[in-house]
C-alpha cells in the first residue's frame, strides 16, 4: 500500500474560459445534453483558439501523424469515422501530454479515376463528352468541380472533431506535391527501376483505363463452363471455359509434363476451331493435372498466368480485343461487343459439334471496376512500371530489423506475404485526370524523363507520354511529400519520420507497403513512420460486410443527428480490437448516448452540491473509507488508460473507462457521498474535494475519445480554458488496498440484497422494514449508506423478520409482510419452476436417448446440453427464491 497523501492531479492551465469569467457552475448547465447545440460551435472555437496547429520550431518532441487522405470525391462512411477517432483520440492525448510539436496532419487525394468518372458524368448530363473539351479544357473543367463540389468529406471531418491541423491541409494535384511526384519519378527512371514495357494489366472497357489490384472488386458470379474440342482424332484434345470467346486469341494448349494422357501430344500442333490456325501442345507445371480435363487453352494475350505460360514457351501473343472489348479478329465475329462473341462463338462450335459439354451455372470470381462496376478484362497493353524488387526488399528488413513495428504483431505475416512476392507495379492510367507521367518521346525514337526543374524538349515530333500516374502512386509519397519534399523544409526536419500510421489491414498492400518503399527510397533509408498500427473493417451488429446490396449501409452522419458525434466515437472505439474487424449497431450507439447523459447528470450532480478542485486534497486521515477507495481506484485507472493507449487497445482503454466512470464514479461512489454530503461538516466538504478531483481526472481520462460533452463540463467544473489544452493525468502513486477491501464488502453486501429485493418482486424505490447486524464488520460506519442505498427503514415497533440473508459477515433482516403478495408471488414461482422442470425432463430424455445421439449434428447435442444446464439453474434459482419467501 502505498499510504501517501493523494496528491490533487492539477489540471492545466489556470487560465479562465474562453475570454471572459469562470462559469458559475451548474447553473450553466442545462438540465439535459443537447450535443446538437454544443459540437459545430465548440469546434470551431477550438480551430479559433489554434489548438490543432503544430510548432516546428518548439523545442519539444514532435509526435506526428498523416491521416490517411481520403478521395476528392468522398464522404465520411463508417470506417472513415472509425480510424478518425481513433488517430483523434492518440492525438489528443499526446496533446494534453505536453507535445506542442504534434502534428495531424490532414488532406485529400485526386482519385484520378473516380473524379474524372463524376465531371465525365456531369458532361454526359450536358451531351458532352470529354474529348468534346478536349484535354486541357477537360482538365480545368475538373479542377471546377473539385472547387465546388470536392472536399466534402473535409467539413464532415469537422463534424466527427477531427482536431487535425487546418493549416497544413494537402492535396495531392497541388503544386508541391506534385513537384515532388516528378522529382521521384525521374529518380526512379535514372535509377533503372521505372520501365515501360507491354505486360497484362486489368483494364476497364468503360473508363478506357488500367486498373490497380485496389480498383478491382472480385464477385462471384454464375458463368457457362463450356468444354471444347480442338483437334480431330488421335490429336484432339478437350478444354473448358468460362470464356469461350478468347479461343480466338489461343496461340497454344497446355497439360502438365507428367500426364501421361497428353504426352504423345506435347510438341505436335491441333487445329483451332473457327480458325485456319494450327496451335502447338506444350508441357508446362502450372497446369493442374486433376482440374478438369487437365488441359487448358492458352491465350497470352488475355490473361495474365496465360501470359506467363506464353512467355516460358516463346509463344506469340494475339490480342483478339480492342480497348472497348469488342472483336479484332476478321471473320464473322469482327466487331461483336464480347458478350455477343460469347453466344455466337459457342453457337458456331455447337454447329461444328465441337461443344463436349456445358455447365449451367458455374460459379467463379469475376473481377469488376469499382467506380462503374463494368467487368473487367485483362488485357496486353504497354504500360509504365515500377521495378519493386529492391524497394520491396528494403520495405521487408525495415520490419524485419525492428526499425518499424507492425501492431498487432501477427499481421507481420501478412505484411511479409505481400511485400516479399510483390510483382512489378503497373502505374500509368489511360486517364486527363492526374499526374501526368514526366516523360517525352522524340521523332526518332527518342526517350527523355524530365524533372521538376528541367525543361522538356521541344520542336516537331516531340509530345509528352498522355498517361497520367496511378493515384497510389503519388499517395505513397503523402508522409512526406505533405511536409514539403523534396525541399528540406522545417516541417519536414521535424515532422519525418511520422511516429505512427493508424490505418486497416485491407491496404497493406496497395497504400502501406508503398509508402515504405517510397520512403526509404526518398528519405535515405529512413522509414516514413515507426510504428503501423492495423485495425479491422466496419462490419454490421451480425458482422456482415456493409454493402448496399445487403441494405446494411449506415450513414454516420445520421447517427451523429441522432445521438451526437461522441456516441458515435465511443462507440466505434469500443469496439477497436487490434487487426479485428468492428461489429456496430444502431442500439450500441443508444448505449454510448446514454453513457454521455450519465456523465453530463454526474457532473451536474457534483457541481450542485459543491464539488470542486480548488486547492489540495484533505489529509489521508480526514478522508472516508470511500474517499480513499475511489482515488485508489482513480489512478490505478489512470495508469490502466496509458498502458492501453501504448497498446493501441482501444476497445480495453474504452471499457475500463466506462466501467470506472458508471460502474465505480457514478454507480457508487456518487451514490456513497449522498449520504455524506447530506450530513454536511468536514467530512461532506472532504468529500466535495475529492469528488471535484475524481470528475476532473475522469473527464480527461475520457476527453480523447468523447471530446465535446467533456470539455462542456470541464470548463464548467474547473473554470479553467479548455480540457484539449489540460495536462493528461498522471498516476499519482496512491493505491489504498484496505479501503477497496472494505468497499467491495459494501459493494457485495448491497449486491445480494438488491438481487433479493428483485427476486421478491419489490420495486427499486420501495421501501421496507430491516434491521442490520454489522458488528465485527467494517461496515458499521457505512450503515446509513446501505440504507439509503437499499431502501431500508428502521426496524420500528411491530418489526417480524420474514427473511434473513448472512451477507459478508453482515445479516441483513428484511420485514416483508406487506411489502408482497407472498401467495400471488408463491404462485408466480411455482409457475416458473413447473416450465423449468418441463425443460428439464424434455431435455434429459433427448441425452438419454442413443438412437437420438447417433444420428444428431454435434452441434444440435450441444445446444440441448445447454438447455439442460440453463433448466437445472432455473430450477435451483426459482427454489431458492421460494425458500425465501415469507411463510402463509
Amino acid at each position: 500500500m502505498t499510504n501517501q497523501r493523494p496528491e490533487a492531479d492539477q489540471p492545466g492551465d489556470p487560465s479562465p474560459a474562453f475570454g471572459g469569467e469562470a462559469p458559475s457552475a451548474a447553473a450553466t448547465l442545462p438540465t439535459q445534453y443537447a450535443p446538437a447545440e454544443v459540437e459545430g460551435k465548440l469546434y470551431e472555437r477550438w480551430v479559433a483558439a489554434g489548438y490543432f496547429e503544430a510548432d516546428a520550431g518548439s523545442e519539444k518532441p514532435p509526435y506526428t501523424i498523416v491521416i490517411p487522405p481520403p478521395n476528392v470525391t468522398g464522404s465520411l462512411h463508417l470506417g472513415h469515422a472509425f480510424q478518425h477517432t481513433l488517430m483523434d483520440a492518440l492525438t489528443r492525448r499526446k496533446r494534453m501530454q505536453g507535445y506542442a510539436a504534434l502534428l495531424w496532419l490532414p488532406g485529400m487525394d485526386h482519385a484520378g479515376i473516380a473524379t474524372q468518372n463524376k465531371v465525365e458524368q456531369q458532361l454526359a448530363e450536358e451531351g458532352l463528352s470529354r474529348h468534346d473539351l478536349g484535354r486541357e479544357a477537360f482538365v480545368e473543367r475538373v479542377w471546377q468541380w473539385k472547387e465546388e463540389y470536392g472536399g466534402r468529406i473535409l467539413g464532415q471531418m469537422r463534424r466527427l472533431g477531427d482536431g487535425v491541423d487546418w493549416s497544413r491541409e494537402r492535396f495531392t494535384m497541388d503544386e508541391g506535391l506534385s513537384k515532388a511526384v516528378q522529382t521521384i519519378f525521374k529518380r526512379l527512371f535514372d535509377d533503372g527501376l521505372i520501365y515501360r514495357a507491354e505486360r497484362i494489366i486489368n483494364w476497364c472497357p468503360r473508363c478506357l483505363t488500367a486498373l490497380s489490384d485496389i480498383e478491382v472488386e472480385h464477385e462471384e458470379s454464375a458463368g457457362e463452363l463450356v468444354s471444347i474440342r480442338y483437334g480431330d482424332g488421335d490429336e484432339s484434345i478437350v478444354v473448358a471455359t468460362t470464356r469461350a470467346e478468347t479461343m480466338l486469341g489461343d496461340t497454344a494448349v497446355a497439360v502438365h509434363p507428367d500426364d501421361e494422357r497428353y504426352a504423345h501430344l506435347v510438341g505436335r500442333t491441333i487445329a483451332l476451331p473457327l480458325t485456319d490456325r494450327r496451335i502447338p501442345v506444350v508441357a508446362d507445371t502450372h497446369v493442374d493435372p486433376e482440374f478438369g480435363t487437365g488441359a487448358v487453352k492458352v491465350t497470352p494475350a488475355h490473361d495474365p498466368n496465360d501470359f506467363e505460360i506464353g512467355r516460358r514457351h516463346d509463344l506469340p501473343a494475339v490480342t483478339m480485343m480492342d480497348e472497348n472489348a469488342r472483336v479484332t479478329v476478321h471473320g464473322p465475329f469482327l466487331g461483336l461487343d464480347r458478350y455477343e462473341a460469347r453466344d455466337a462463338v459457342v453457337g458456331a462450335l455447337r454447329e461444328q459439334g465441337r461443344i463436349v459439354a456445358e455447365k449451367r451455372p458455374y460459379m467463379h470470381a469475376v473481377g469488376h471496376c469499382s467506380r462503374c462496376k463494368t467487368t473487367v478484362e485483362p488485357r496486353l497493353s504497354m504500360q509504365w512500371w515500377v521495378k519493386v524488387g529492391p524497394l520491396a526488399q528494403a520495405a521487408g528488413d525495415a520490419v524485419r530489423d525492428g526499425r518499424v513495428r507492425i501492431h498487432p504483431e501477427e499481421m507481420s505475416k501478412r505484411y511479409f506475404d505481400w511485400v516479399d512476392n510483390m510483382y512489378d507495379w503497373c502505374i500509368s492510367r489511360q486517364l486527363w485526370w492526374g499526374h501526368r507521367i514526366p516523360v517525352w518521346y522524340g521523332p526518332d525514337g527518342e526517350v527523355v524523363c524530365v524533372g521538376p526543374d528541367e525543361q522538356p524538349p521541344s520542336g516537331e515530333g516531340w509530345h509528352q507520354d498522355p498517361d497520367v500516374l496511378d493515384t497510389w502512386f503519388s499517395s505513397g509519397l503523402w508522409p512526406f511529400s505533405t511536409l514539403g519534399w523534396p525541399e528540406t523544409t522545417p516541417d519536414l526536419a521535424k515532422f519525418y519520420p511520422t511516429d505512427v500510421l493508424l490505418t486497416g489491414h485491407d491496404i497493406i498492400f496497395f497504400w502501406v507497403a508503398r509508402m515504405m518503399m517510397f520512403g526509404l527510397y526518398a528519405m535515405d533509408g529512413v522509414a516514413p513512420f515507426h510504428t503501423i498500427a492495423l485495425t479491422g473493417l466496419v462490419r454490421d451488429q451480425f458482422g456482415k460486410k456493409m454493402s448496399k446490396s445487403f441494405g446494411n449501409v449506415v450513414d454516420p452522419l445520421d447517427w451523429m443527428d441522432a445521438y451526437g458525434s461522441d456516441a458515435v466515437r465511443f462507440t466505434l472505439a469500443r469496439g477497436a480490437n487490434p487487426g479485428t474487424d468492428v461489429p456496430i449497431g444502431e442500439d450500441w450507439v443508444q448505449g454510448s448516448r446514454n453513457f454521455c447523459n450519465k456523465i453530463w447528470n454526474a457532473t451536474r450532480f457534483a457541481l450542485m452540491n459543491g464539488a470542486t478542485v480548488d486547492g489540495p486534497l484533505p489529509e489521508l486521515e480526514d478522508l472516508s473509507a470511500a474517499d480513499r477507495w475511489i482515488l485508489s481506484r482513480l489512478n490505478a485507472t489512470v495508469a490502466e488508460a496509458d498502458a492501453y493507449y501504448e497498446d493501441y487497445q482501444f476497445a480495453k482503454l474504452s471499457d475500463a473507462l466506462f466501467h470506472f466512470a458508471w460502474d465505480e464514479v457514478f454507480d457508487w461512489y456518487v451514490e456513497l457521498s449522498k449520504t455524506t454530503l447530506a450530513k454536511g461538516g468536514p467530512a461532506a466538504d472532504a468529500s466535495r474535494r475529492v469528488l471535484g478531483e475524481v470528475l476532473d481526472v475522469t473527464l480527461r481520462l475520457l476527453h480523447p475519445v468523447v471530446p465535446f460533452v467533456t470539455d462542456t463540463l470541464w470548463t464548467t467544473l474547473t473554470g479553467r480554458e479548455s480540457v484539449v489544452v489540460a495536462e493528461w493525468p498522471s498516476d499519482r502513486g496512491f493505491r489504498d488496498p484496505s479501503a477497496e477491501a472494505e468497499i467491495a464488502t459494501l459493494q457485495q453486501l448491497v449486491t445480494e440484497v438488491r438481487r433479493f429485493r428483485a427476486d421478491q418482486g419489490l420495486k427499486p424505490g420501495q421501501r421496507v422494514p430491516a434491521s442490520l447486524d454489522l458488528d465485527g464488520t467494517p461496515l458499521t460506519v457505512h450503515e446509513d449508506a446501505i440504507r439509503a442505498l437499499l431502501r431500508l427503514q428502521p426496524a420500528g415497533d411491530g418489526f417480524h423478520a420474514t427473511a434473513s440473508l448472512p451477507v459478508a459477515g453482515a445479516t441483513v433482516s428484511l420485514d416483508l409482510s406487506g411489502a408482497i403478495d407472498v401467495a400471488a408471488e408463491r404462485k408466480r414461482l411455482q409457475k416458473d419452476l413447473s416450465v423449468a422442470e418441463k425443460e428439464e425432463k424434455q431435455t434429459q430424455a433427448k441425452l438419454g436417448n442413443e438412437g437420438f445421439l447417433a444420428k444428431a449434428p454435434d452441434e444440435v447435442v450441444a445446444k440441448i446440453r445447454v438447455r439442460l444446464e440453463a433448466a437445472q439453474a432455473d430450477i435451483a434459482r426459482i427454489t431458492a427464491q421460494l425458500d425465501r419467501l415469507p411463510q402463509a
